[in-house]
């Protein structure tokens, strides 16, 4: 038979456990998250008023120190989320424990009740008729019958209220521990953002050497290269027809040196659809390159068409919103729409990418005229290979 002041603890401590589960804690980081999202909102702003602020050195610099700032400021809140969810799960894993040993306890309690019952077979009242030695005996039996029925159901509610408490707060368990996994995911990227930006911000000072007469310079050469390679696709290039080149063929030279919007040696390769800008990377054979692109950084090349130029092949610089183009903002906000390369090898050669109908042209662009040739491919596909002598 189950003790009833036995029982009772039991029952004590499960309205003691939902009574913790109920309460929550007041958690120390709230202040400092709200502190942070502050600061952030902040920092966002700050780098939207420089963003309209005239194109400079000093602006670009201080437009790339705010995004170093802005995502320290989010590492930190996300360092600061994880900490307070782990936290919380501590929490949990001691409320899940106590909750554990509460279900063990009632379970066990309500084992051995059922087992005394059966082992007594006084369950149904005829019986206990028969088994009793007068009426007095058996109202005496009918009476702990029916309390030991009532403190059954009481132990099966507790049981049950108790086996409740413990799947919600393994549910609530199982969520934090999957958001601190989305955070740490978060976290890994903010990180890799920051050493970007702080990679950018050097590459910055050595690409203009911390002259503003060099960076508005380059602004000026960049933008005009752009606008010569919008008005070569749209057909206002002097163009004149070469004849047939097979895929391979040699179709011109890369110039030494600086040459008109060019401050160095180097292949623009232009893909086009129907005029339309396309990335080179998805048309060219996958090889290993040298990286000269930092901080860009690496890519795929996923096509099938041979290189324009030699092995070794370096990349100076990637197609869409390189750095060049997001952060120092030289095409004005555009991307870049072409892949610039050099052999490292010494090698000048420029080959056809594919069979088609070769031009030769040239456009003004800045102080001088950009040399070019252009390939029409057919189906709306044209290559153009821009900076070279022919």
């Amino acid at each position: 038979m189950v003790n009833k002041s036995g029982l009772k603890l039991i029952l004590l401590g499960s309205w003691l456990i939902g009574l913790i589960l109920s309460r929550q804690p007041v958690w120390a980081q709230t202040g400092d998250v709200e502190t942070q999202k502050r600061e952030i909102a902040e920092l966002e702003q700050k780098l939207e008023e420089i963003k309209n602020q005239k194109q400079s050195l000093s602006q670009t610099l201080q437009y790339i120190t705010t995004r170093v700032q802005l995502t320290q400021k989010e590492i930190n809140k996300t360092q600061g989320e994880i900490s307070l969810l782990e936290q919380q799960i501590s929490v949990l894993e001691d409320k899940i424990g106590v909750l554990n040993v509460n279900l063990s306890k009632l379970s066990s309690v309500m084992i051995n009740r059922l087992k005394q019952t059966y082992k007594n077979n006084a369950t149904d009242p005829i019986m206990l008729l028969f088994l009793a030695d007068g009426f007095n005996d058996f109202f005496r039996r009918f009476k702990y019958l029916q309390v030991s029925q009532e403190h059954d159901r009481e132990v099966i509610f507790a049981l049950e209220e108790a086996r409740v408490n413990y799947d919600q707060q393994r549910q609530v368990k199982e969520a934090k521990q999957a958001e601190v996994k989305q955070l740490q995911n978060k976290l890994v990227s903010q990180k890799a953002d920051l050493d970007k930006q702080q990679r950018e911000k050097q590459a910055l000072l050595i690409v203009t050497r911390n002259d503003e007469r060099r960076y508005q310079e380059q602004l000026a050469r960049a933008m005009a290269e752009l606008n010569a390679i919008f008005s070569i696709v749209a057909g206002k290039g002097k163009e004149t027809e070469a004849g047939s080149v097979s895929e391979g063929t040699v179709i011109a030279s890369i110039i030494a040196g600086s040459s008109a919007c060019s401050n160095g040696s180097h292949l623009h390769l232009e893909v086009t659809k129907d005029s339309n800008h396309l990335n080179p990377a998805s048309f060219l054979s996958g090889k290993s390159v040298v990286w000269d692109n930092a901080p860009d950084g690496s890519f795929d090349f996923s096509g099938s068409w041979p290189w324009p130029v030699d092995d070794p092949v370096r990349i100076t610089q990637g197609y869409g919103m390189t750095f060049y183009a997001s952060t120092l903002r030289y095409y004005g906000g555009a991307p870049h729409t072409g892949l610039d390369m050099i052999s490292n090898g010494g090698s000048l050669q420029v080959k056809a990418v594919k069979s088609g109908t070769l031009y030769r042209g040239a456009i003004a662009c800045g102080s001088g005229h950009l040399r070019y040739v252009h390939v029409d491919h057919g189906d709306g596909y044209d290559t153009y290979y821009l900076h070279v002598n022919y």
